[in-house]
């Protein structure tokens, strides 16, 4: 079975049959073992009525007690052999499945990992737990065909020889049940795959809106949209029900046939079996070993049907794997194909063409605009995060390698991850913070209260996305995190939309004191930052209409007075648009106003 640190090898994504069958290929000599087991574990429950019949007719008929004990003893040895090489059929066939569950896991995981920021933009959060979560287990399963599958054709095939040798009619009918049962379940396994793609579809979408609830659910409750949300996932609910009640009617089909054609077949050949008898074509014995064939025949016929299930149901996962896998991360180049630059050595001019905002190093750059996706479109050009033609003192920034633009350029979104773990983990990213790195980030992200406030300080536990935190609890760890990163550019997203005005102005001025000599760019409307910031960009339809100082904006640019402050006569002190949080530790959600929807990703180094 695949090692933890073991390379799960370069799947093939040509699509979902060609996935399964490269599962198959990275444990060659373990398939082959799972099905010679399985066909030998198969054709010796067949050899049992055989030895039964002979018994019998050797034995029990003419009364030759020598005969019915040797009989008798190989039939109690094969059955014990037998026993041992279901065992070992048993354990092979799991590691074979849990080769290919962990498999698979990894290479979700690798890729996921390579996509990167790429990711949400390509793929619902819900589409990658969903394959997490189930389509995994589903494509293990579906390995089944390895064992029983083949086992139960190779049986089929022996079992027919045996009846053969008995009487051809017999065989004949067994050999003819194969195609009949293709024919009836052939488009029931076109059917299941179909609906099991729509039914797929459908709990995705549940899926992702299960994270909105519960992402959510204070916001919802504070708007007064619980019951709206609460009627829509209803609706949805319905509908996921409704589709699996169409996969399940598909599947009772199957099953259904699983167990009623071997049962059909067993009375036919029994029946003919029997008039043979009765006509002294065909002994007693022979009698016997022809039901005991036909009883055999049931458990391999249920496997072939059980298998076609099996495999619609794996192609399908399958085929949503490989449709992830897919999904093709930043280029590391540019649009011609090639590297042209190292990143510059020292500090540069970052300049996005687009919209002309030009951010100089060094010093705190604000961004702001009436559409919040028009800012942070431009923040997406800057980081990187996505097609860009933003230059890096003077190099196109999509030349550059991608590791040197997240080793100095990061984008800190007021929405990203939190992963759970204590609160000096959390902020640490991927490294583990000294005492004295961690000490200037908190104060500087006015996160002191926040540290003292919890039972057990830096080392108290954080749940998944901060949930047991306050909106702008979770916003100034986010900004602890992005501090410590200390990366030489930093394009910060809202930094502040959750934060009341007197821990906001504390974060402003800590902000500009502890990125002195860094370039700093955020995404605002509020006149507390603004005043921090060395340059203003005000934005209209994503272009740059004014640049300057706040102050010199607010006297003679007309739209953003409008936008940044409610009254012209005391633009400071004021709340921009409303949407900042009564209080730091008790405000609701509120990065859902100006500060949500963006996309742009935070990665820290």
């Amino acid at each position: 079975m695949i090692d933890a640190y073991e390379d799960p090898g370069t799947p093939d994504s040509r699509g979902g049959w060609a996935y399964l069958a490269w599962l198959v290929r990275c444990q060659p000599w373990r398939a082959l073992a799972g099905a010679v087991l399985a066909s030998v574990w198969m054709v010796l429950m067949a050899v049992a009525p055989y030895l039964l019949s002979k018994a019998v007719d050797d034995g029990l008929e003419p009364g030759d007690t020598a005969a019915l004990a040797g009989w008798t003893a190989a039939l109690c040895a094969v059955g014990a052999f037998n026993a041992w090489v279901s065992i070992m059929r048993h354990r092979t066939m799991t590691r074979v499945r849990m080769d290919a569950y962990f498999r698979t896991t990894k290479v979700v995981i690798g890729h996921t990992l390579r996509l990167g920021a790429a990711l949400p933009r390509q793929a619902g959060a819900a589409e990658v737990v969903t394959i997490g979560v189930s389509d995994v287990h589903t494509i293990a399963g579906a390995l089944t065909v390895i064992g029983p599958g083949v086992g139960s054709v190779v049986v089929y095939v022996f079992v027919a020889g045996l009846l053969l040798s008995v009487s051809p009619l017999l065989a004949a009918v067994v050999l003819l049940g194969m195609p009949v049962v293709a024919v009836l379940v052939g488009p029931l396994m076109s059917r299941l795959q179909g609906t099991e793609t729509e039914y797929r579809e459908r709990q995705g979408v549940l899926t992702a809106r299960i994270g909105d609830l519960a992402g959510g659910l204070r916001v919802l409750n504070g708007l007064g949209g619980k019951e709206l949300f609460a009627a829509s996932f209803d609706r949805d609910s319905q509908r996921l029900r409704a589709q699996g009640y169409r996969v399940g009617a598909v599947t009772s089909w199957m099953q259904a046939l699983g167990v009623g054609l071997p049962t059909l077949f067993l009375a036919v050949v029994t029946w003919l079996a029997a008039r043979l008898a009765a006509q002294g074509d065909m002994t007693v014995g022979e009698l016997v070993s022809v039901y005991g064939y036909v009883a055999v025949l049931i458990g391999p016929v249920a496997f072939l049907v059980d298998m076609g299930y099996q495999l619609s149901r794996g192609v399908v996962a399958a085929r949503r794997v490989v449709r992830l896998l897919r999904l093709e991360p930043a280029p590391d180049t540019d649009p011609t194909g090639t590297r042209v630059a190292d990143a510059p050595v020292e500090p540069s001019v970052l300049h996005d063409p687009v919209s002309g905002v030009r951010v100089a190093p060094g010093r705190l750059t604000a961004l702001v605009g009436a559409r919040h996706a028009e800012v942070t479109a431009v923040v997406d050009r800057l980081g990187r995060y996505g097609p860009t033609d933003a230059t890096w003192g003077g190099v196109r920034l999509d030349a550059v390698p991608l590791d040197q633009v997240r080793e100095r350029i990061l984008v800190a979104d007021n929405e990203a991850d939190l992963f759970a773990g204590s609160l000096r983990e959390v902020v640490g990213g991927r490294r583990e913070p000294s005492p004295a790195d961690v000490g200037p980030a908190v104060r500087a992200a006015a996160a002191d209260d926040i540290v003292q406030g919890l039972p057990e300080g830096l080392e108290s536990p954080v749940t998944a996305q901060g949930r047991s935190l306050s909106g702008g609890q979770r916003q100034r760890v986010r900004l602890v995190r992005a501090l410590l990163a200390d990366p030489g550019t930093l394009l910060a997203v809202e930094p502040t939309s959750a934060l009341d005005a007197h821990t906001e102005a504390a974060v402003a001025q800590r902000l500009r004191a502890a990125r002195t000599g860094r370039t700093t760019v955020v995404t605002t409307t509020s006149p507390l930052l603004l005043a921090q910031a060395d340059t203003v960009h005000y934005l209209v339809d994503g272009k740059v209409t004014a640049t300057g100082h706040h102050h010199d904006l607010l006297e003679r640019e007309p739209g953003y007075r409008s936008l940044v402050a409610r009254d012209t006569d005391d633009t400071d002190d004021t709340d921009p648009g409303g949407d900042k949080g009564t209080d730091s530790d008790t405000d609701t959600d509120t990065n859902t106003g100006a500060g949500a929807g963006t996309g742009a990703e935070e990665v820290v180094r």
